[in-house]
């Protein structure tokens, strides 16, 4: 969709400065919403979110992009929310995940490493009658569907 291209511009456009913060993703829903996902290395905060929001808006006032009434969302991605970027593994390394697979197999355990192609994590193998081992598993990108951290209560 064109709109998603030319906010993704302006987005990238305002975040030009700030090398801890990057785009995610951005979607037009059927409602006339707008969602612009952005996070940081260290978080976001409301405040760059105000600035994300005001800057495209005021672009996209200007330019007339949009010919009806929408909504504009500029959050970071919530905590349900799939990674996408390699850049969201790395933020949240250490934190424990939960990997589907394309081939339908589901993975569990702390996020150790990543790099270019894969992630690294511990997953923790239960057999039956024996003591549980932590065992390093390597998950290819292409391999994954979706990967979720799970949020502990600890």
């Amino acid at each position: 969709m064109q709109i998603e291209k030319r906010v993704s511009e302006l987005v990238e456009e305002k975040i030009a400065d700030r090398p801890d913060l990057f785009l995610v993703d951005v979607k037009m829903l059927p409602n006339n919403k707008l969602i612009i996902h952005v996070d940081g290395d260290q978080g976001i905060s409301i405040q760059d979110c105000v600035a994300i929001s005001r800057h495209v808006g005021f672009h996209l006032e200007e330019e007339n992009a949009i010919e009806t009434a929408y909504n504009l969302e500029v959050s970071s991605p919530g905590v349900g929310e799939p990674l996408k970027l390699e850049r969201q593994y790395v933020k949240n390394r250490d934190r424990q995940l939960e990997v589907k697979l394309v081939d339908g197999a589901k993975k569990q355990g702390k996020l150790l490493s990543v790099d270019g192609n894969a992630i690294t994590i511990e997953e923790t193998i239960k057999e039956k009658g024996k003591k549980a081992q932590q065992v390093s598993v390597s998950i290819e990108f292409k391999d994954i569907l979706e990967t979720k951290v799970l949020i502990s209560f600890k």
